[in-house]
């Protein structure tokens, strides 16, 4: 398994420890919930420096960049951050990235840790006739999500930048946090207001341990999926998949068919002409149970109509509730479903996402 920067000190603070995609990532500190709790209602830090980092630069970044993703790169700003997918040619998922702009020749692509060396070896295929290099940079890279409504507190206390200059979605190079160059960015995977901070590996203990002393809670994978899950954000393998498109996903806000060609594109037109079949959908349990990755969902007649991407209880929301792939005419909310939980049928009924309210200060 590969580590982080990080690792001594998850095994210091005895973390329990998971191979996490190839990672040898902390699952939890002290409990799933409080850790949740902790970033609900103070603040949170998380180790992410498993994320990948693949630099794209080159006067063709541009060009290169909108054709291998499916939203419009024209569009942003320098140090302003994109959302997107990134498809195969038949309409499913490589994966899906952020891509942080530095300027027109120069930007920063992150990616999902256990999908870094494959999205690098895709975009280095489809670079033929672009003026670009792309190379992967993750292993100069730490990164630490500090997440919570008091997360700029914390961090403004060991910085001299203006924090409220940094809005959402939008990242600052040379941020010298407790006399450590960075990159800050107001990102995260949370829900909640919060930073990304990105700095050289070496720097990254001495941070961690600096935003635990300043109040943050250590958090691990446990309590960042229970939050996504709650923001019903995505995860790919779950939500997003090479079988499951960003239309069946509900992304279509993130597909600009519009734009010149790219990868995917003809196929994700053809899947908005025929309608999409199958699409995400939020599901509460009616009857007690929780709803897993994997789990068959049936109609009232019995009939099978998908399954559960990701499921859980939402410790903020004391409720039960899933994320569903299911055909489109049962994704009307307030229709009843059937989720067959170990040979039993337990009823459901699809709602409104995300299940939390996002508290993104924007």
């Amino acid at each position: 398994m590969k580590t982080t920067p990080l690792t001594s000190v998850h095994e210091s603070l005895r973390a329990k420890m998971v191979d996490f995609g190839g990672f040898y990532m902390p699952v939890q500190y002290t409990s799933i919930i409080e850790e949740h709790n902790a970033v609900r209602n103070k603040a949170g830090i998380f180790d992410v420096s498993h994320m990948g980092e693949i630099s794209v630069t080159g006067k063709d970044a541009i060009k290169y960049l909108n054709y291998i993703i499916t939203n419009d790169i024209s569009v942003i700003s320098e140090n302003q951050i994109m959302y997107s997918p990134m498809c195969y040619e038949h309409g499913g998922c490589v994966d899906d990235i952020l891509i942080y702009k530095n300027n027109d020749k120069d930007f920063l692509v992150v990616a999902n840790a256990s999908n870094t060396d494959k999205d690098f070896e895709w975009m280095k295929k489809h670079t033929k006739g672009y003026d670009v290099v792309v190379s992967n940079q993750s292993d100069r890279y730490g990164q630490i999500a500090l997440q919570g409504p008091e997360a700029q507190n914390i961090l403004q206390q060991l910085t001299k930048t203006d924090l409220e200059e940094i809005a959402f979605y939008r990242f600052k190079n040379n941020v010298v946090v407790d006399g450590v160059n960075t990159m800050v960015s107001r990102t995260g995977y949370t829900g909640e207001d919060g930073f990304e901070i990105y700095t050289a590996a070496h720097d990254t203990e001495k941070l961690f341990r600096k935003f635990m002393e300043s109040g943050a809670a250590p958090c691990g994978l446990g309590a960042r999926d229970t939050l996504r899950f709650e923001s019903a954000l995505p995860l790919y393998g779950h939500e997003l998949s090479e079988e499951i498109t960003p239309l069946n996903a509900g992304l279509k806000s993130f597909v600009k068919p519009e734009k010149s060609d790219f990868i995917g594109k003809a196929a994700l037109i053809e899947q908005t002409e025929k309608g999409v079949s199958v699409r995400s959908a939020g599901l509460e349990m009616v009857d007690r149970g929780i709803a897993r990755n994997g789990y068959d969902v049936f109609n009232e007649e019995g009939e099978k109509i998908g399954y559960v991407t990701s499921g859980s209880n939402c410790p903020s929301l004391g409720k039960n509730c899933a994320l569903a792939l299911i055909s489109t005419e049962y994704t009307k909310v307030g229709t009843f479903v059937y989720v067959d939980i170990r040979g039993k049928k337990v009823k459901a009924v699809t709602v409104k996402k995300p299940f939390y309210k996002k508290m993104y200060k924007k």
